[in-house]
């Protein structure tokens, strides 16, 4: 097992975000994580990266233990080193370039020299269609050309996992399908993912697992294939009845 996440908590104040969830990622595992909004989705991804800090709670990975409530900064920065996060407003820097974007981590993070750094970042941007766009910057991009140089972002660190966070939220629906797109490819590729979506076609038909949350717990999970057919849970019934009710 790559990642083992158990029984993690956390309160803002007196609102209870997470109630004791947990999670087993295999390499090669795209997991969709589900929900209603409010439900903890985001929030327990950002732990997982500790980006938040959870009140309790366990992380295995690659063997090697963590406390999300006390660990180090030493022990967060190896985390972080096999990790990438894809945030939903892309988080790119505007007055730098696309190709100053991909390599700041590369050289200020991991003191790679700049031409390799830019080579490795041009690797990535091929990768997610974008090499021709190396000059440019943010505002002179669209939405999902951004999203796109932000997984470049991603990929260019070589991590282990990707977290996305609703990767394509921010995006108007004509921008929406050239992002999953390269996710869907990138999932053929083997790499590791854990999706916060609200998409539902991505997770039944890219992703191979699912975790349903709703009221800060896991209300149900296993394969998307069995999810999506024959959920086991009322209230995944009824998520899955309220999604099909919008479409028509």
């Amino acid at each position: 097992m790559m990642l083992e996440v158990r029984d993690v908590r956390k309160k803002f104040g007196e609102l209870t975000v997470l109630d004791g969830i947990s999670l087993d990622v295999e390499k090669g595992d795209v997991t969709a994580i589900l929900g209603p909004s409010g439900s903890g989705k985001t929030t327990f991804l950002r732990c997982l990266n500790f980006l938040e800090r959870a009140d309790s709670g366990t992380m295995v990975f690659d063997g090697e233990h963590f406390s999300f409530a006390s660990a180090k900064k030493k022990e967060i920065a190896r985390v972080r080193k096999k990790t990438a996060f894809v945030f939903q407003n892309y988080n790119l820097f505007l007055n730098k370039t696309v190709m100053q974007n991909v390599t700041l981590g590369l050289t200020s993070g991991a003191g790679m020299k700049k031409d390799e750094a830019e080579e490795r970042a041009m690797k990535a941007l091929r990768k997610v269609g974008m090499a021709e766009k190396t000059a440019s910057f943010p505002v002179q991009l669209s939405g999902g050309q951004q999203q796109r140089v932000a997984i470049a972002r991603a990929l260019a660190m070589d991590p282990e996992i990707i977290y996305f966070d609703e990767p394509t939220s921010a995006l108007d629906p004509e921008l929406i399908g050239e992002v999953l797109a390269v996710m869907r490819q990138l999932a053929e590729e083997g790499m590791t993912m854990l999706v916060v979506t609200h998409e539902m076609d991505f997770a039944r038909n890219v992703s191979n697992k699912v975790m349903f949350m709703d009221g800060a717990k896991v209300i149900e999970s296993g394969s998307s294939k069995e999810f999506f057919a024959a959920p086991k849970e009322e209230r995944s019934r009824e998520f899955i009845r309220a999604i099909k009710e919008a479409r028509e």
